[in-house]
């Protein structure tokens, strides 16, 4: 009854310029873009932002206003193509890197370009065409029950129409700054980006910040309680745990430090390292916990989905003769599923057999399930990819090994299943998003699911060159400058339940704590993300978050007034995302350049060349300062028009 008094912005009997050259060019670029900036800032964080709203402003300030096209559908389907891009980027770098890590160990080889972009052209295609069958049940029936956060505030962007080209000069302003802001820092290295100090008065204690412009607008926008729940975790393990594992085992040898006391350990190597060494395995339980406790949670919604989405697909909604209601026919949707379950386990390059490949789809459609239905309650930016991907290793890793595929071949097909079934999720929450955009703003479903496939096949193109030349100009994963968070905790899964060598106490121990935390009704997920990450990056992110609750609570004159002032900082913030990411990949290219050879006979790159940190530097204090103006520029890019309507 719902789905009958609700008219879009465009009615059906109206067509438009939709699916043109100029939407597929301009949103494939942006597919690019934003999933190099997203793999960026995910391996750096272990988290991504939707790119919809973004991509949303910068197609209606480069369609309206410099190629003077007037089509709201033309702008959608620009930012459901780029948008896709981020979900891929989400998808491969939480778990592919950890192939990677095994190889620098010497346990087999990097997976070449043509293996990463299968890997995520497959779960790319797969999270689409799942989705599908689930459109009608949720984006059409529960229209007014899920609320799709994203879809919806990028469908107020689209139809703002005229207000397009001032907000996407406010995203390229951020873009602009920030690109100048991460050259400064680590490209001229004029002050540094981390800035840490450990607390020797309370032994095992350690603060820091990352004062880089992508971690406070990740944290703005998040906003202040999940910011808070991310910088309580962190604050937890730095402040509680560290300092009583220095107090009670500072003469203790412990896994997997054999040749020296803990009380060594943080004198000589400093504190970061006892949380690198047993931290990082308490917040891996609180982590994988998280995420198990989240599906448990969910099964009543996913049951309730598969009956609504069968029984109303089954209808034949797809057959329908309005256009806002045609979907991909069910015909080519299990075709195309049949035909990418048969090239994961024929084609060499990805190393899947008929089991495995089998799993892929079982466990593919029941989190593309999950992952649609949690994006509508709780928004792309917060949807759980990460625990599913843990949940899918946790079981496949045990199949694999009961049914003897173990060792190194065992565990890279763990990964790679985790890999699918991740980018699977991703790319369902993200197409769940769209078609709502779609369904709001009046654009064919048809149109919007082709072009997400567009945007797929893209970005798998793509992101193995940028997994690659990240791994190469950072020092590989797993190091301070790329730590990839998410990925390394899947690779210590696996390892653990493969070879059984996990510190099973140190795991246990985030496992409980993630139950108290959920019994204290906080959201466990970032909690232990919190707990898993360095405090170095969630200081940043709570500040972030702290000025966006500040906004938040100011007085204005109408709530109108208050949502585009949050909205604007929002649109900025993606700007500073975006603009660090693109300058990451730069810094990343010219740190593989060769430039010569140095006195001592080693390489000289590019990138040596233009550091002037001898020259010039502004030291911690300066970068302290740096960051302040970075926050500045939110508050005030967030406050501008509210200015001049007062």
């Amino acid at each position: 009854m719902e789905e009958n008094k609700f008219q879009p912005y465009v009615p059906a009997d109206k067509v438009m310029p939709e699916f043109t050259v100029v939407s597929i060019v301009l949103g494939a670029i942006l597919a690019i873009v934003f999933g190099g900036a997203n793999a960026y800032l995910g391996l750096r964080v272990g988290m991504t932002v939707s790119a919809s709203i973004p991509a949303a402003v910068i197609s209606m300030g480069v369609i309206r206003k410099l190629l003077r096209r007037d089509s709201i559908l033309e702008n959608n389907m620009v930012q459901t193509i780029g948008s896709a891009g981020e979900s891929v980027a989400a998808g491969t770098i939480f778990t592919l890197p950890a192939l990677f890590m095994w190889a620098k160990e010497g346990l087999g080889s990097a997976p070449g370009l043509v293996e990463i972009g299968l890997i995520a052209l497959c779960g790319g295609v797969l999270g689409v065409l799942m989705m599908i069958p689930l459109r009608s049940a949720l984006i059409v029936k529960e229209h007014g029950v899920l609320t799709y956060p994203e879809g919806q505030a990028c469908a107020e962007v689209l139809i703002a129409g005229e207000e397009g080209g001032a907000k996407a000069s406010t995203v390229f302003s951020g873009l602009g700054i920030a690109a100048a802001y991460k050259f400064i820092a680590d490209g001229l290295k004029i002050f540094p980006s981390e800035i840490t100090y450990d607390v020797s008065a309370y032994k095992g204690a350690g603060i820091g910040i990352d004062v880089l412009p992508a971690l406070a607008g990740v944290g703005y926008i998040c906003g202040a309680k999940v910011s808070s729940y991310l910088f309580a975790g962190g604050v937890l393990g730095w402040f509680v745990i560290m300092p009583l594992m220095a107090l009670f085992g500072g003469d203790t040898i412990m896994f997997p430090v054999t040749d020296m006391t803990i009380s060594q350990l943080v004198a000589e190597k400093g504190v970061s390292e006892l949380w690198g060494n047993y931290l990082r395995y308490i917040g891996a339980g609180a982590v994988a916990c998280g995420g198990v406790l989240s599906l448990i949670k969910s099964l009543p919604l996913i049951i309730r989905t598969f009956k609504d989405a069968m029984g109303d697909y089954g209808k034949g909604r797809s057959a329908s003769t309005l256009r806002t209601e045609q979907d991909i026919s069910m015909k080519i949707v299990l075709l195309g599923i049949l035909i990418v379950a048969v090239v994961m386990w024929l084609v060499p390059a990805i190393p899947l057999n008929l089991f495995t490949s089998l799993i892929v789809i079982v466990f593919g459609f029941f989190f593309a399930t999950v992952s649609s239905r949690m994006v509508g309650l709780i928004g792309s930016s917060n949807n759980p990819v990460s625990g599913m991907a843990i949940a899918t290793l946790l079981v496949s890793t045990l199949l694999l090994k009961a049914t003897g595929t173990d060792g190194i071949e065992g565990m890279t097909a763990a990964i790679v299943i985790g890999g699918v079934i991740c980018v699977i999720a991703a790319i369902a929450g993200d197409t769940s998003q769209d078609l709502k955009t779609g369904f709001l703003v009046g654009a064919t479903p048809k149109k919007q699911q082709i072009g997400e496939l567009i945007g797929v096949a893209v970005s798998a193109v793509a992101i193995g060159a940028i997994l690659y030349l990240l791994s190469m100009a950072w020092g590989g994963y797993g190091s301070n400058d790329l730590p990839a968070p998410q990925a390394m905790l899947m690779k210590m899964i696996v390892e653990g339940v493969m070879g059984g060598n996990l510190p099973w106490n140190l795991v246990l121990s985030g496992v409980f704590i993630a139950i108290v935390v959920e019994v204290l009704g906080i959201p466990v997920l970032p909690f232990a993300i919190g707990l898993y990450l360095p405090i170095y990056l969630s200081a940043p992110m709570m500040l972030g978050g702290g000025l966006r609750w500040f906004l938040e609570k100011r007085k204005y004159s109408s709530e109108k007034e208050k949502n585009s002032t949050v909205q604007s900082g929002v649109l900025y913030s993606s700007g500073l995302i975006a603009g660090e990411g693109i300058v990451g990949i730069l810094l990343a290219v010219l740190a593989i350049i060769p430039a010569g050879i140095d006195a001592k006979g080693e390489a000289l790159y590019v990138s040596n060349k233009i550091d002037i940190s001898g020259m010039f530097s502004i030291g911690q204090i300066g970068g302290l300062i740096c960051f302040a103006l970075i926050l500045l520029t939110i508050y005030l890019f967030a406050t501008k028009d509210s200015k001049k309507k007062n």
